[in-house]
């Protein structure tokens, strides 16, 4: 009689489904991207981190014998380091040294992926943020833009030809998290200045201040700048970081030509449908215009929305032209439903963008 066991089904081995956060590292040549990294790559933080590093990223030839390391060797592979980070070197946008990274599952619990310091952000976070292949093992958890205390401004507040945004503004507007680097070399009455002009671009996003891109590693790590995770009402996060909800930082008698902030918040409800329209004129028909007749440029959007006849609010996120929706949490019956949206753009007029949302409103008891 042969032994019952043999037939009986093996134990099988429980495999990690976890999806693994990437964090965007960009900031315009000589920011200290590369300073940071480096500072991630040696220093002893007890963190599982694979760091994709840019060839081209800060373009002097010190900088990028730091980044392929102290023997001088290309990270073409994979290469673990003493502090237990994986790190590599790559030409491109880095999503085929993300996929050949997944082999190594296991080895690592973060990714931080460095762009060349004239990238424009939004094209590569938006592979990361709804890429159906990679998105079943990774998620965009949020982008870094580090801004030199010193000669930021002047980056910042150069005009480009034909009225383009330039690089540096685009990387301050789509940022999550900006850190304020290099704060030694400039005293605080000229660094006042610099976050406030930094302010007046992103109100969104939170802001560090750094001398050599040396920080808690928390500050840039679980971000969870795409997701819904922000608790039960991620907008009370973003006044928390110091974002206005009442003045809007655009007035009614104001249209500024540079990338600024506008936000509004409206009580009552709105019909899916309708928001829908709203934000596609804005994103994709580019045909709403501001009172001066110029068309409004939107480079991130963020709303906390209530639908009319849904118990739970709806988060609306979009980058240059991407955008998705979530419903995440219920409703309090003790809270009053509203409708809150945050911009970032050119061109930007608080009062036709408010306006035309305010029409396609419920009545509040909807």
């Amino acid at each position: 009689m042969s032994d019952s066991s043999e037939d009986e089904c093996p134990e099988l081995v429980p495999v990690s489904t976890k999806k693994i956060p990437v964090t965007i590292i960009t900031g315009f040549l000589g920011a200290g991207k590369t300073t940071l990294l480096n500072y991630i790559l040696t220093e002893q933080h007890n963190k599982k981190i694979a760091v994709i590093l840019n060839e081209f990223g800060e373009g002097t030839a010190i900088e990028k014998s730091m980044s392929i390391g102290q023997s001088g060797e290309l990270y073409e592979e994979w290469l673990e380091l003493r502090n237990g980070c994986l790190c590599c070197s790559v030409k491109d946008n880095g999503v085929k040294a993300i996929e050949n990274l997944m082999t190594k599952r296991g080895k690592f619990d973060y990714i931080l992926l460095e762009t060349t310091g004239l990238a424009d952000p939004g094209p590569i976070a938006s592979i990361f943020w709804l890429d159906d292949e990679l998105g079943s093992d990774i998620y965009l958890d949020g982008i870094v833009t580090v801004v030199d205390a010193k000669y930021g401004l002047q980056h910042l507040e150069e005009v480009k030809p034909d009225g383009v945004v330039n690089e540096a503004v685009r990387q301050v507007a789509l940022a999550d998290l900006i850190l304020v680097n290099k704060i030694d070399l400039v005293d605080q009455a000229y660094l006042h200045k610099v976050t406030d002009h930094i302010r007046s671009i992103n109100s969104l996003g939170k802001l560090v201040e750094t001398q050599k891109s040396k920080l808690n590693l928390e500050h840039i790590l679980d971000l969870h700048a795409y997701d819904s995770t922000l608790g039960p009402s991620g907008i009370e996060k973003l006044k928390d970081r110091g974002l206005d909800i009442r003045s809007g930082q655009g007035s009614s008698h104001h249209i500024d030509p540079s990338v600024t902030t506008v936000t509004f918040q409206l009580c009552g409800n709105i019909k899916t449908s309708d928001l829908d329209v709203y934000i596609q004129n804005l994103i994709w028909e580019k045909n709403v215009q501001n009172s001066k007749n110029e068309i409004m440029e939107i480079l991130r959007l963020k709303g906390e929305i209530s639908i009319q006849d849904n118990p739970n609010r709806l988060v609306v996120q979009a980058v240059h032209e991407l955008y998705d929706q979530d419903f995440t949490t219920t409703w309090e019956s003790t809270t009053r439903r509203t409708c809150t949206m945050v911009f970032i753009g050119r061109n930007l007029d608080k009062t036709v963008l408010e306006t035309t949302f305010r029409h396609l409103m419920c009545d509040e008891s909807s």
